[in-house]
Order: structure tokens, then sequence, then C-alpha cells
């Protein structure tokens, strides 16, 4: 799998691009892959993991996605409330 960092992702949009580590082209990534992967957005310079996969265009697009740094993964959960009732 390669790994990248993300370039910028656009909320609004729901798109964005990897930059793979060693050069070449960016790798498109639509909010369908992120969402897919269990995360609800990417941040700028996010470490990923990813595979390329011709999209519903025909064209390459990151798909499978894992974050590589757990500090950079999608924002937390909360917490659920494990104090006992008084």
């Amino acid at each position: 799998m390669p790994i990248g960092t993300v370039k910028f992702f656009n909320e609004t949009k729901g798109y964005g691009f990897i930059a793979p580590d060693g050069g070449g082209n960016d790798a498109f990534v639509h909010i369908t892959a992120v969402e897919a992967s269990g995360m609800r957005t990417l941040h700028e310079n996010q470490r990923i993991s990813y595979e390329l996969q011709p999209d519903r265009r025909g064209k390459m697009a990151a798909a499978n996605l894992k974050a590589e740094d757990a500090s950079a993964a999608s924002e937390p959960q909360a917490a659920a409330d494990d104090e006992p009732a008084e």
C-alpha cells in the first residue's frame, strides 16, 4: 500500500489530494472513500496509507484509506460515561 501525506482536503466540496511518498502524481481522494474507511475527514499533513482504484469516471483515486499516525486520525469519539450511578 502506498503511503502519502494529505495535501489538502475540502470537507465542503468532499474531495482532496494525497501526495505520495517518493514523489509522483498526487492521488485524488473523495469523501466516500474517507467515510468508507471509517473516518469523518482528512487533515492537512495527515499521513495516510491507501490503494489506487479506478473511480466511476475511470480515473485512479485513493481507496481503502488508513491513518498512519494515530494523533492525526479523524476527530476523537466521545468517551462513554463509565462512572457508576450514585
